[in-house]
């Protein structure tokens, strides 16, 4: 075995969410200024003659790089002419264990670097680029940002000999693949850790395949741990995993990019310039999209549909299921309707995979392919990573995956969300139309993410509530104005509603984030050129909700995840309306003869699940802030307090509908079946994140602030009264207290407790500074007035139990008053 040097330094895997690839025309490649090597002869440097490199054994594959197998031995035979051109190298997990990590399956990413092969003396190393900080190689400052961002080494192979026309040189790659090289493998470190990884087997590890194509090169190779907990077949002591290595030489022409605006969602590719005039070091953003390219620019040029040159194909994994490969074509290529607003037709094409008698090479895992891969796990998602080039944002590849178990998310989201309203929805068998459509809008919400377009959590508010109970508004628009939502499930529509449409759907935001991104701006010669461009396509839209973007926040009721509407408080009240006419028809819907009850108590479950996330739409509004993203040009502020009188009727409904007991929710012929007990801690779990959310100390700040902004905002001290009157109802309208509103009332003691006894809490990544704030006082004022109430009513409340759960809080509000130590 010749010697092999690898220096790698700590590999900082890219998220796994990113796939790479790239579809390619057969072609030769060549770089005419760079110089071919000297060729060299025979010596002591331990440059041999090709033949007795590349022998007559040698079985060889043209393309990219000539890939010679020679006995079990791997050469790379690589032109001069692409030494020091980028390649982009995608790692990709082929085929994993059963029950291994998460959203680890087969072809899931794990890694994307740029690299090079450079020659230095008798040897080629690879070094990993990094485009974080760039700036024209005609200024001066480019010698900087050159000297202080040099490239890593990730390994050194030793020239084995100089190609027959002296301008390649050949390395060999065996132990690149068969070594354990953490920033290729797809046992990174956590998993290392979790499965105890001890070493890899060389005696179990090989190279499967290798096959050179004319823009990349594919290596799929088996990799074998010894492992002391490894995810399945535990006796073993083993992890084996076959992983794909794709290799694909970035264009020599980089893409024009397109700068982005964050009022408009985009993924980016995100860089410091140093070559800029801004005086500082700028970060610049590039969104990520495809090179879509008019076949014909002059038609296009006048306003005509023209397809693109290279159309985005996508290539359905041939695990999917016959009955729902329509479902799925659709789902990809809905989003012509979205390119033909950028002037292009046919731009998306969704084909099945050929078969190995068609093609023989054909793989999921080649670079050259995009492709929907349909994943046998039970993981309930789908995710819609793709890659791009770091220089310009230009995709090239992308791998949409569908969880085979998603279909259980949207069977019982379906029945839980729209059961009252929709009678298809009410069993456990869905027909396949109806299963199929929201499988189709899944993909293409993936798709979505793999042209480039993250969630817009803000979509979803643009359309007034009662709008969603009208057939012909929903059939038209959707049910948000972006399917890249998390908008899923029309759940305000009501019995009786008719011709309601009850699934997302592309919806006119999308037409417009696609013209914005896509469109060819032939009369731009610059990104500089077309931006005054793009402004005046936003601005055109300023104003209109249906065309606003923004990420959720967590204290935007405007830019909620799962929620619906314009009125979080209505549409929640809806939604709570058509839940309570779900509960007594849960046994019926999940009952299947001669089995039991698993699938009542996941259902319902998730039911009680859902009833919270709607209840968090409203809290939200509880020291709530709106944001509308502006350029420093346009008129009007970017955060806006949601009004007082919102603001309380937020407050009015969940002391209605969830500080109160959920008796609906405390179906006893339900509970019965599923469980021997458990109902108290489900209520208070459920009752518990509420309050949190309400005298979260961010909340109070936030509403704190307003009012010292305007004195007619909803104050702190007006908040935490109809807040303190809600959860202590009972001693204003003197009442006996049940065992759940017992348990809220102490959550609402302890919440108290922990801002007096901790100077800072929330999150730990953002904590809140409590001891230097007014939220001591303020509390404070209300444990007093608390505390007098409940001495006053201790001798009005009837029974027993009441009387001493009184008595337990007014000791803790004491202790907390009057701290002993």
């Amino acid at each position: 075995m010749h010697a092999f040097s690898t220096k790698l330094i700590t590999a900082c895997v890219l998220s796994f969410l990113l796939i790479a690839g790239c579809t390619s025309s057969k072609e030769t490649t060549s770089n005419p200024a760079q110089k071919p090597s000297r060729s060299a002869s025979p010596s002591s440097n331990g440059i041999k003659p090709y033949s007795e490199v590349i022998t007559d054994k040698a079985k060889t594959d043209e393309g990219l790089f000539d890939v010679h197998w020679v006995d079990d031995k791997l050469y790379y035979e690589i032109p001069d002419s692409l030494l020091n051109r980028e390649m982009l190298l995608v790692s990709r997990i082929a085929q994993v264990p059963t029950d291994y990590f998460g959203f680890f399956s087969g072809g899931s990413k794990t890694a994307e670097q740029v690299l090079t092969f450079e020659r230095q003396r008798d040897q080629i190393l690879i070094r990993k680029q990094s485009y974080n900080a760039v700036a024209s190689d005609t200024l001066p400052i480019y010698k900087s940002v050159k000297a202080n961002n040099f490239a890593p080494i990730l390994a050194a192979f030793p020239i084995e000999t100089i190609g027959k026309d002296s301008a390649s040189v050949v390395i060999e790659m065996t132990e690149f693949f068969t070594s354990d090289i953490e920033a290729i493998s797809g046992a990174i470190s956590f998993l290392r850790r979790q499965y105890q990884v001890r070493r890899l087997d060389g005696n179990r590890t090989y190279i499967e395949s290798a096959k050179s194509f004319p823009k990349n090169i594919e290596v799929r190779h088996v990799l074998t741990y010894d492992a002391g907990n490894p995810p399945s077949d535990q006796g073993t002591n083993t992890l084996s995993m076959l992983m794909n290595q794709s290799m694909v030489l970035l264009p020599e022409e980089p893409m024009r990019p397109r700068y982005e605006d964050y009022r408009v969602g985009w993924f980016t590719v995100d860089q410091i310039d140093y070559g800029l005039e801004a005086q500082k070091a700028k970060e610049v953003s590039y969104i990520r999209r495809w090179r879509l390219e008019p076949k014909d620019p002059e038609a296009y040029a006048r306003g005509e549909l023209v397809e693109p040159v290279k159309p985005i194909v996508y290539y359905l994994d041939p695990a999917t299921p016959k009955k729902y490969v329509p479902y799925v074509k659709q789902g990809v290529e809905d989003w012509n309707e979205a390119f033909e607003a950028a002037g292009f037709k046919n731009a998306v094409i969704a084909k099945e995979a050929p078969s190995p008698e068609e093609d023989p090479d054909w793989s999921p895992e080649d670079i050259r392919y995009s492709t929907v891969r349909w994943v046998a796990s039970t993981i309930r998602n789908a995710v819609g990573p793709s890659v791009s080039d770091p220089r310009t944002g230009e995709i090239i590849e992308s791998d949409i995956v569908w969880y085979h178990n998603h279909m259980r998310s949207y069977r019982n989201r379906l029945m839980i969300e729209t059961g009252a309203a929709n009678p298809d929805a009410r069993k456990l068998q869905l027909d396949d139309d109806l299963i199929g459509e929201t499988m189709r809008r899944v993909i293409a919400h993936e798709v979505g993410h793999a042209i480039g377009l993250p969630h817009n959590m803000q979509s979803s508010s643009a359309y007034p509530v009662d709008s969603l109970r009208s057939g012909t508004f929903t059939q038209e628009y959707g049910i948000a104005t972006t399917i890249m939502e998390y908008a899923r499930q029309n759940y305000i529509a009501q019995p009786g509603d008719e011709n309601i449409r009850f699934i997302r759907k592309i919806g006119p935001y999308d037409k417009y984030a696609v013209n914005w991104g896509y469109r060819v701006i032939t009369e731009a010669e610059t990104p500089e050129d077309e931006k005054p461009i793009l402004d005046s396509w936003i601005e055109e839209k300023a104003g209109d909700p249906v065309y606003r973007f923004a990420s959720s926040t967590g204290w935007d009721p405007s830019s909620q995840t799962e929620d619906l509407s314009n009125d979080p408080v209505q549409a929640s009240t809806y939604g709570l309306m058509n839940l309570k006419r779900v509960v007594p028809n849960l046994i019926e819907w999940t009952s299947t003869p001669g089995e039991g009850y698993d699938d009542l108590e996941e259902i319902y479950g998730e039911l009680v699940f859902q009833w919270a996330r709607y209840a968090g739409h409203v809290s939200t509004n509880i020291g709530g802030v709106y944001q509308e993203r502006k350029a420093s040009d346009q008129d009007g502020v970017l955060y806006t307090p949601v009004p007082a009188d919102y603001q309380k009727e937020a407050m009015d409904f969940l002391n209605d509908h969830v500080f109160t007991t959920p008796d609906w929710l405390l179906d006893k012929e339900i509970l019965r079946r599923i469980e021997h007990a458990g109902a108290l801690e489900r209520v208070k779990n459920l009752q518990a994140r509420l309050l949190n959310d309400v005298m979260d100390a961010g909340v109070m700040l936030r509403l704190n602030e307003a009012h010292t902004f305007d004195e007619d905002a909803y104050a702190p001290l007006d908040m935490l009264e109809d807040l303190r009157r809600g959860v202590w109802s009972e001693v204003y309208s003197p009442a006996a207290i049940d065992p759940y509103r017992r348990n809220l009332q102490r959550m609402y003691i302890q919440n108290i407790e922990e801002m007096f006894e901790n100077d800072e809490v929330g999150r730990s990544w953002n904590p809140v500074d409590v001891a230097t704030s007014d939220i001591r006082p303020l509390l404070r004022v209300e444990l007093n007035t608390l505390q007098a109430d409940l001495q006053r009513a201790q001798s009005r409340i009837p029974d027993a139990v009441s009387k001493a759960h009184i008595a337990d809080i007014l000791e803790r509000i004491d202790g907390i008053l009057n701290p002993t130590d």
